[in-house]
């Protein structure tokens, strides 16, 4: 019995193998050699060394120009409201920032790039290079003693029958009260004809800009003798589609207030509303206006 052998080739195909072969010698010698020379810049060999030592020079100046401009760049700021954040990209230590904290804290305002450096401690170097982005606004250029003739001193109070009405105030008016410009007088003015009238101080937290500070000098100076009437809800009977209609008081906080009013047997004070979970504590003392106890 005879087998036929696998390896027997004809002349034509043993020209077609070898043709195959060829090719892929070819590709194989194109990947190694021709590719690698595409894909990497080469520098002409008739270059000189000083135009080769220019070249990367000039290489290396791009790269200089492309960190710089991945550097955070700093644009004009008030040093009074640095923060702990801004203190540190600015290239401030914990101690020189806690320095200006405390300085602020007593209700302090730096007027001058000197001041800043005698209060916050910083090197001559740190300040030659973020003094020239310092912005102090008129109201923090005047010191104390070099005031508008309209600026009012809230260092005491008034008498009641003296103080205006927050409610009939004018932007003139509230621009007397020291920390009080354009901006938050018309905020002021603005968020009082969006609620219709303030009913107590406290709302004054709603408009933004205004700092704790400044609504203790509002305090001393007006007063509100026409507060908006506010329509009062009976925390112990109020249905959820009731508590709903309180401002900052959703769906799912009156369902859990209601849950623990269950719990509770009822509500003894409105200050058991922070255990009630998910309730928004920072607005507890705007949420009370519109609730009480029968």
């Amino acid at each position: 019995m005879k087998f036929q052998s696998h390896f027997s080739f004809t002349k034509q195909q043993r020209n077609g193998i070898f043709l195959l072969f060829s090719i892929i010698v070819i590709i194989q010698l194109f990947i190694f050699f021709v590719l690698p020379s595409l894909d990497s810049p080469t520098i002409n060999s008739n270059k000189t060394p000083e135009q080769i030592t220019a070249f990367i020079t000039q290489i290396d100046s791009l790269k200089a120009i492309e960190v710089e401009n991945r550097k955070p760049k700093i644009y004009p700021f008030n040093p009074n409201f640095i923060t702990d954040y801004k203190g540190y990209t600015l290239g401030m230590t914990q101690e020189e920032i806690d320095r200006l904290l405390r300085f602020r804290s007593k209700d302090k305002w730096i007027n001058s790039s000197q001041q800043f450096q005698e209060v916050t401690k910083v090197s001559d170097s740190l300040l030659n290079k973020i003094s020239p982005y310092f912005k102090f606004p008129e109201w923090v250029k005047n010191s104390r003693t070099k005031v508008s003739p309209n600026y009012v001193s809230t260092n005491s109070k008034l008498d009641s029958s003296k103080k205006i009405d927050l409610n009939t105030a004018t932007i003139s008016d509230l621009k007397k009260i020291y920390g009080i410009g354009d901006a938050l007088s018309a905020r002021i003015v603005n968020h009082r004809e969006k609620i219709n009238g303030f009913n107590d101080f406290v709302e004054l937290t709603e408009v933004y800009g205004l700092t704790a500070e400044v609504i203790d000098r509002i305090k001393t100076q007006f007063v509100i003798l026409t507060p908006r009437k506010i329509k009062k809800i009976n925390l112990n009977t109020a249905t959820k589609s009731e508590l709903v209609t309180v401002q900052y008081i959703d769906y799912e906080i009156a369902h859990q207030i209601i849950e623990t009013r269950t719990l509770l047997d009822g509500f003894s004070n409105l200050d058991q509303l922070k255990k009630v979970k998910g309730f928004p504590l920072k607005k507890f003392d705007i949420i009370k206006l519109s609730l009480q106890l029968n």
